[in-house]
């Protein structure tokens, strides 16, 4: 089964560390000897890597083991979190200007060797901010250890082994508590952890350290988008596992390879604000040009309720549902296009599925389908009806024939009959972090 060029979907719901990445990869079905060869092109002797198998809260996973034995080190003590049983000193540490030119002498694929780059620089950039150094001499502890590099290594030949058209991630688990690290015990997530990830949605859930920084700055780097994946054809899933047992969850990353139905669109907006008003004085006539007004001011919905109010008197109840940045926008076009003297605003929270749009061709041309799915599964499918009209028009038929016609379309594009093939977005090799939407 050919891998290359689809969608790729993450789901670390028990956090992500570097080791899970690659071993859900791997998993998924990128050859094992794509990462050993990556690793062994860093010329690090005594670095080894070794797959395993690892049965996580009942689930059977793939765990990586990274080992690297030097006769001047010991074995350190218990590692943190989702790391590994290395061989490397407890106070080892290198540079990110020594990193830097381990990585660039390395007889990488360029691809790999691009990513792997601009991943530490994420990482250099984070710890000189928290620092206050130079980020040439930013000195890295636990990720600067070379089982951490070799994981990083490992995760960008993976991407660039699979060139996915587009990746994205549900938002990250990130634990509670805190952890053991080289400067000392402090809170989940690490310092490094929560700059990564600024602007990216999180939870904070679990026990312990679940998202570490090495795993932060792989999300950071490589996803488009953080939330639902797009409607897709699952082709391949693999389970990346981490090191240790979690009480209230398997320790296991999920990494989804499918093929995207359709063009996906924009990733819905989950909190959102409802503004509203009582109207008892103006004319139902200008209801759709105050409805036209307010979806232009950036409002994602728009209904009216009759009601009753005070001594009998017939009303309308204008909502508009609005994200925040949208909210001033809103509240000034429905006092400028509506007789409102005051407005009633309220939070809510939306579940929604992510939506693609395809095309499905009937006897009286093409129309675009909007397919909503749930973790890749696509649930419904349904024909726009703006395009159905203009179809209608143009043969002089009921709309209704063809919106019939299209629906069937439709149902036959969800049920996977000759649903269209996505359209690269990017190149893989060279991803670029979006921020979610919330």
């Amino acid at each position: 089964m050919k891998l290359q060029g689809l969608h790729l979907h993450l789901d670390p719901v028990s956090g992500i560390a570097g080791d899970m990445a690659v071993a859900a990869l791997v998993d998924a079905g990128v050859p094992f000897t794509v990462i050993s060869r990556a690793v062994a092109a860093l010329s690090v002797p005594g670095l080894r890597l070794r797959l395993e198998s690892r049965l996580r809260g009942g689930m059977a996973a793939k765990g990586l083991v990274v080992t690297w034995r030097h006769h001047n080190h010991a074995p350190p003590p218990h590692a943190h979190s989702h790391s590994h049983s290395h061989s490397h000193s407890p106070h080892e540490h290198r540079n990110y200007r020594d990193i830097r030119r381990l990585l660039r002498h390395a007889r990488l694929p360029r691809p790999a060797r691009e990513l792997a780059l601009k991943i530490f620089a994420r990482l250099a950039e984070v710890e000189a901010a928290l620092h206050g150094v130079p980020v040439d001499r930013v000195a890295f502890h636990e990720v600067g250890a070379y089982d951490s590099i070799a994981d990083i290594v490992g995760v960008a030949a993976a991407i660039a082994w699979l060139a996915p058209v587009s990746i994205t991630s549900s938002p990250p688990v990130l634990g509670g508590g805190t952890a053991n690290t080289s400067h000392g015990v402090v809170p989940v997530p690490a310092p490094a952890t929560a700059e990564l990830l600024r602007d990216i949605p999180v939870v904070t859930d679990g026990i312990g350290e679940l998202t570490t920084p090495t795993g932060a700055a792989v999300l950071a780097s490589i996803v488009d988008d953080f939330g639902l994946p797009p409607p897709m054809r699952i082709r391949a899933v693999g389970h990346g596992a981490g090191t240790r047992e979690v009480a209230d969850r398997p320790n296991v990353l999920r990494a989804t390879l499918g093929e995207v139905i359709g063009r996906p669109d924009a990733t819905p907006v989950g909190d959102v604000i409802v503004v509203e008003t009582n109207l008892d004085d103006m004319s139902p006539q200008l209801v759709r040009p105050l409805g036209d007004a307010l979806f232009a001011a950036g409002a994602l919905d728009v209904w009216s309720t009759p009601i009753v109010m005070k001594k009998g008197r017939p009303a309308l109840k204008m909502s508009a549902m609005a994200p925040a940045a949208s909210l001033g926008a809103v509240e000034r076009a429905f006092f400028r296009n509506s007789t409102a003297l005051g407005l009633r605003r309220y939070p809510a929270q939306r579940t929604v599925l992510a939506r693609s749009f395809a095309t499905a061709p009937t006897r009286y041309g093409p129309a675009r389908i909007k397919l909503a799915s749930l973790d890749g599964e696509v649930m419904t499918a349904a024909p726009e009806l703006d395009d159905c009209e203009r179809l209608a028009r143009a043969a002089r038929v009921p709309v209704r024939d063809v919106v019939a016609e299209a629906a069937a379309a439709a149902e036959a594009l969800r049920r996977g009959a000759g649903a269209p093939s996505a359209s690269p977005r990017k190149p893989a090799s060279r991803p670029a972090a979006k921020r979610g939407r919330a």
